[in-house]
């Protein structure tokens, strides 16, 4: 097995712990850890690996781009953990309706454009997450809303790079 099939290996495991920790609910710490540190790994090799191809490999593409959905998910959740941790803010699932679905699909519109080499696109899918959040984001009733969009925000634009970077360093 060269570094290459480990790579790929450890990509499809980080797809299946990310997507189980989503659809279990589940000891989601631990589903967040091993998502995450199979990433790491993975970008570890595929960064000092010596050989590249200069065609990308479509499997690990696809599977990277599920790591990059489900698994931005359990990471941003896992952040928001920390930040909620005895602050007497409303938790920021209370004050951002429809994150989960609005971050899923902010993670999908970075990963797309990032891999297609269209940078533009990655200013659009910004954009519209925040004016579809500026009435919310201007309210002064939930003084912890626009902390919550920016914590959430870079969490999970930041997931979506290092999962961009996992599919174009194994290409």
């Amino acid at each position: 097995m060269n570094a290459d099939d480990v790579v790929h290996v450890l990509t499809i495991l980080a797809a299946v712990t990310a997507v189980t920790g989503l659809a279990t609910g589940r000891a989601p710490r631990f589903w967040t850890a091993a998502t995450v540190a199979l990433v790491g790994v993975a970008l570890a090799l595929a960064w000092f690996q010596d050989d590249v191809e200069a065609s990308r490999n479509a499997l690990v593409t696809v599977v990277a781009g599920i790591v990059a959905v489900a698994g931005g998910g359990l990471v941003t959740t896992q952040v928001f953990g920390f930040v909620d941790r005895g602050s007497p803010v409303r938790r920021a699932g209370e004050v951002l309706r429809g994150g989960a679905w609005i971050g899923a699909l902010e993670r999908l519109g970075v990963y797309v454009a990032l891999i297609a080499g269209w940078g533009p696109g990655l200013a659009i899918v910004l954009a519209v997450k925040g004016l579809g959040r500026y009435p919310e984001l201007r309210s002064e009733e939930d003084s912890g809303a626009a902390e919550r969009f920016i914590i959430g925000t870079f969490t999970s634009v930041l997931w979506a790079v290092a999962c961009v970077g996992l599919a174009v360093l194994t290409a």
